[in-house]
């Protein structure tokens, strides 16, 4: 927000008739979910590219995926790498909603992945099995903090606490906090007194279809 500058975009799957990831990845047959979960990130790459992306791009991995495919992620650098966009301008973002069974392992993946420029995202912090353990084994990049923390902070104690020991821990630790799922003034206004300075939601946009939609920038 102090810059005015878009950090990153966010790629989405959405379904036919706009439904939301959740249900076209729950129609997809569990043998085939991290086939189509690469499948998504080579063709947000694509599109990213086309519509001229000059920002950071924000892809979803399934944790996963990086057990059953073992071009998880080189295939996504290899297609970035085909369009012209840098390795260090993509963000593989991990939700917590997929239990990490072999952290070490995954640690280890990762890591090799992170040298050639990759930055790692813990999506929904605050939401599923691995946050903390990740925090504490294996420092991301980045994490976005889970919109059920964000919604009405401002007259929520004990989650303006939680949340407050969360971004004083990623200060430590060198980890840089988003907020997301900003939809009000009084949310954002709270998290940016708080110090946080990167801000996701529906307050500053909206997602487009196959588009790259305007920001709003709140003061």
């Amino acid at each position: 927000m102090e810059s005015r500058k878009v950090f990153a975009y966010e790629a989405l799957v959405r379904g036919r008739s706009n439904e939301p990831a959740g249900a076209v990845f729950g129609a997809i047959p569990s043998s085939a979910l991290h086939i189509f979960d690469r499948a998504a990130r080579i063709q947000a790459i694509g599109l990213a590219a086309s519509l001229g992306l000059d920002t950071g791009l924000s892809l979803n991995l399934l944790p996963r995926s990086l057990e059953t495919l073992p071009d998880a992620i080189s295939s996504t650098i290899d297609a970035a790498r085909r369009v012209g966009l840098s390795e260090n301008k993509i963000f593989l973002e991990v939700t917590e909603g997929e239990l990490i069974r072999d952290l070490a392992g995954f640690s280890n993946t990762i890591n090799q992945y992170r040298a050639s420029g990759i930055h790692l995202a813990i999506d929904d912090f605050g939401s599923g099995h691995s946050g903390l353990n990740l925090l504490a084994d294996f420092q991301p990049d980045v994490i976005k903090i889970d919109m059920h923390l964000v919604r009405d902070i401002q007259g929520h104690g004990p989650r303006q606490a939680i949340v407050r020991a969360v971004i004083q821990a990623c200060e430590d630790l060198g980890i840089e906090v988003i907020a997301e799922g900003i939809e009000t003034e009084p949310e954002y206004h709270w998290f940016k007194r708080a110090g946080v300075r990167l801000f996701q939601g529906y307050l500053f946009g909206k997602p487009a279809f196959e588009a790259l939609s305007a920001p709003l920038f709140v003061a």
